[in-house]
């Protein structure tokens, strides 16, 4: 193909999808200014410079070597982990009865499920401290200032999850469950044999959904961590991160890139499957 050719279709490409590029370019821009910043010296960062000069890599390893990085990012794997286990394992059996059994007072039940949607975290914290600092002594463990607060409430339901799960469950053909039945098996068996291996792209998606939440979740490890060293998470020890170098930008954003880098990470590893599960939990309702 000659070269006019070949650039006029690119030039053609570039003209069909200039909106879309301008947004990413929105989007973008940040992020590679944050880059570029992470990697100037203090002098620097307040310039008009946008370049570099010079790159000082250094400046990821002065970030560990400030703060205990690798326990705080131990302790936000094991937050954002057992969270997403617990929303999963939880959830699932709730959205099958809610797409799969019929039952008297279903949607209403449903429906109030989804009610607790218009409640921010923020109304009900003051309760669930208590609960958490006075009620939970019979357990014989310290709650407030660990991250069990975090992680416990997961393993009861999230109602989001919960609708995205039951509308995916329920554009799965019922001819498929009824032929477990027929073969004899219960509410289980469909569950195990029919539901689960059809629902992957939902189940990454809500995966997905509640360890980027728990990820960048701030307000609660604030609340129920406090200034517990032990316990923190990255959120919490980036906000640290900001107060004691407030003036030193360059060394600000590189631990906020260290802080973005694993979720970009995995959303881009599981994009594929992440769009699938949206796009398909729509379908019915």
């Amino acid at each position: 193909m000659p070269a006019s050719v070949r650039r006029r279709r690119i030039l053609f490409k570039i003209a069909d999808h200039a909106i879309l590029i301008g947004f990413s370019l929105l989007f973008l821009l940040p992020i590679i200014f944050m880059f570029l910043t992470a990697l100037m010296t203090d002098d620097q960062a307040l310039t008009t410079k946008l370049i570099p000069d010079p790159w000082v890599w250094s400046n990821f390893r002065t970030v560990f070597s400030e703060v205990d990085m690798w326990l705080y990012t131990k302790n936000t794997l094991l937050y954002a982990g057992l969270s997403t286990v617990g929303v999963l394992v939880s959830c699932v059996p709730v959205a099958y009865a809610f797409s799969r059994v019929q039952w008297r007072g279903r949607n209403i039940v449903f429906l109030g499920v989804l009610s607790t949607l218009m409640l921010p975290s923020q109304v009900t914290s003051v309760s669930l401290y208590i609960i958490f600092a006075k009620h939970m002594g019979w357990t014989g463990m310290e709650w407030i200032g660990t991250l069990k607060p975090l992680i416990v409430p997961s393993f009861f339901g999230d109602a989001f999850s919960i609708f995205l799960l039951r509308q995916f469950f329920m554009t799965i053909p019922q001819e498929l469950c009824d032929s477990v039945r027929v073969d004899g098996g219960g509410d289980i068996q469909i569950l195990r044999k029919v539901i689960l291996p059809l629902s992957k792209p939902a189940l990454m998606a809500v995966g997905l959904f509640n360890f980027i939440y728990c990820w960048n979740n701030f307000y609660d490890p604030l609340v129920y961590v406090g200034q517990n060293p032990q316990a923190q998470v990255l959120s919490l020890a980036l906000s640290t991160f900001k107060t004691q170098h407030h003036v030193q930008w360059n060394l600000t954003m590189a631990a906020a890139v260290i802080f973005m880098i694993p979720v970009i990470i995995i959303f881009f590893l599981a994009q594929r499957v992440f769009i699938e599960g949206i796009q398909l939990s729509g379908v019915k309702g």
